[in-house]
């Protein structure tokens, strides 16, 4: 685990349509609509948020682990007109195992457009040339064919399923891991820079 007393500085990130940057608390109405957003959370691990504290809460937690030096989740914004579509997080970063875990979710309007592609792909960058990572992990809901495309562009593997690893609502489900270690994040890159 990452020292304690040492942060991680949440960066800011800009891609070619989008700006990730650290979470405040002005940004607690749209967590909150985000996030209890029922067909957002379809395939999520916990049910949809009923009270604005939630919000609240989770951004004390986006302070708490630039603090402990644990990760960074980051607003996702649309740089055309500045509007929050989402977030992503790279968290339980493993300093003795160059580790890490990467997470997304964003609102249905931003659903299609390459948005969640494009925004994990610049933190996956921040991360591997940051944290000096060896491997990045990832989970999703084996119902969620969207989520595993997007892992798949940008070089994920299917390693294996968790076993009716989640109940929400009642509703049993499996989730796919998905491992990325950085050799073959190097390969993706120099993949992409040949094609352009």
């Amino acid at each position: 685990m990452a020292d304690s007393v040492t942060p991680l500085p949440t960066p800011t990130l800009r891609t070619l349509r989008l700006q990730l940057r650290p979470f405040t608390e002005a940004d607690t109405d749209a967590i909150f609509a985000l996030q209890s957003n029922p067909r957002v959370l379809r395939y999520w691990d916990a049910p949809p948020w009923q009270e604005r504290a939630q919000a609240e809460r989770f951004i004390a937690r986006c302070r708490q682990m630039e603090q402990e030096g644990s990760g960074a989740r980051l607003v996702i914004e649309r740089t055309a007109d500045n509007l929050f579509i989402g977030w992503c997080s790279l968290m339980q970063w493993n300093a003795a195992y160059r580790s890490a875990m990467l997470g997304y979710c964003l609102d249905e309007p931003a659903w299609g457009q390459g948005f969640a592609t494009e925004a994990a792909d610049a933190l996956l960058q921040w991360a591997f040339n940051t944290l000096d990572l060896n491997r990045v992990q990832s989970e999703a809901d084996t119902r969620n064919a969207a989520s595993d495309r997007v892992l798949a562009k940008l070089g994920f593997l299917r390693e294996g399923t968790l076993r009716e690893n989640c109940i929400v609502a009642g509703e049993v489900s499996d989730s796919w891991i998905y491992g990325l270690l950085r050799r073959e994040w190097e390969q993706v890159q120099a993949r992409r820079r040949r094609e352009v």
